[in-house]
This record gives C-alpha cells, structure tokens and sequence, in this order.
C-alpha cells in the first residue's frame, strides 16, 4: 500500500504541472480588455479618435517619405518652412482635424452599437454584416482623409525639406548617413553596423 502511494503522489503532482502549464497555455491575449466599454477600442484608441489624431492611419505615406502635416508643423523651424507654406500646411491640418474628429466619433458610435449588439444578445447575421460594413467604411474614409493629407504636403514644401523632415523623423534607406537627432552617433553607428 506505501509503495503505491509513493507512486501516485509523483504522478498526482505532474497532473498537476501539466494541468497547470496547459491552463496557462489557453490564456487570451485579451485578458482584461474584457473590462472596457467598448471591447474593440482602448481608452487610448477612443482618445485619439475624438481628437482627429492619426491612429497609424497614414503609416504607409509616412514611411515612403511623404510628410504628414502635424510633424512638419511641429518641425516647423527645423525644416525651414516659410510663413506661406506654413500657413498651407496649418490648413490642410486644420481641414483634416474637421473631418477626422468627425468620422472619429461615427467610428467610436459604430463600434459601440456592434459591443452593445453583443453583450446583449441581439446580434444576428444581418445586423453583424451592416455594423461591421459600416464601421469599417467609416474607418476607410478616416484613412482617405489622413492619407490625403499626406499627398498634398509634397506639393507645398521643397525636395530639400522633405529631405530634412525624414531625416529628424529617422527614416533613411542608408542609417549611417541619417543619424537621428538626439542620438550619439559614434554609438549609432556601432548598432547599425556603419564603418
């Protein structure tokens, strides 16, 4: 009798392990956003929205060097931008944050019926269909609007100024030659592998 339970309690134990690892294993990603009010919108997203910000709409423009207009206003002096340009850029800026809060708010609304549908238990295949459409027609106009802007700052500022915008926001196909301001470029150059 001692001698099966000398092997049953190092067996009982490694259930319990494994059982313990697998449980572990099953946890979402997603634990605690179950908490939010809208489940699909963090604070931070729903912020940014109500305040036309970019939400990482524009990202491709950003990256292929077309300059977006709030960094090039915040940049202003770095970049040399005349009183002309910057009076351009301030309104497409301003012209962008009109309809970006706008369609921002139709966003955070759709999302919040598509949350409400199902934690109440009223979702069915149409109603899904239309909420998801149309949040996420909404959310491609939120994008035009945020790449557009983009697409017209090239038009207003000088080859050279884009230059010196990438260049501070730390773009550049060769990293030993854009050091980005702030950096100490001995160090820099020994990350990135420069000579």
């Amino acid at each position: 009798m001692n001698m099966k339970r000398s092997y049953c309690l190092p067996l009982f134990i490694l259930t319990l392990l494994h059982t313990s690892l697998l449980a572990d294993s099953y946890k979402s990603q997603y634990v605690g956003e179950e908490r939010r009010e809208i489940k699909s919108l963090s604070s931070d997203d729903i912020n940014e929205l109500q305040r036309g910000g970019g939400w990482g709409l524009a990202k491709v423009a950003e990256l292929n060097g077309v300059p977006g207009p709030a960094h090039i206003l915040e940049m202003g002096e770095k970049i040399n931008l005349t009183d002309d340009q910057k009076r351009k850029i301030q309104e497409i800026y301003n012209d962008m944050k009109i309809e970006a809060i706008a369609l921002g708010k139709q966003l955070i609304h759709l999302e919040e019926m598509l949350n409400s549908a199902f934690s109440s238990g009223t979702i069915n295949q149409p109603l899904l269909e239309k909420l998801v459409g149309d949040s996420e027609n909404v959310r491609a106009e939120l994008r035009i609007v945020h790449l557009s802007t983009h697409l017209q700052t090239p038009g207003i500022l000088t080859n050279e100024q884009i230059a010196i915008y990438n260049n501070l926001r730390g773009y550049s196909k060769d990293p030993c030659q854009n050091i980005p301001e702030g950096h100490n470029a001995e160090m820099w150059k020994k990350h990135n592998g420069c000579k």
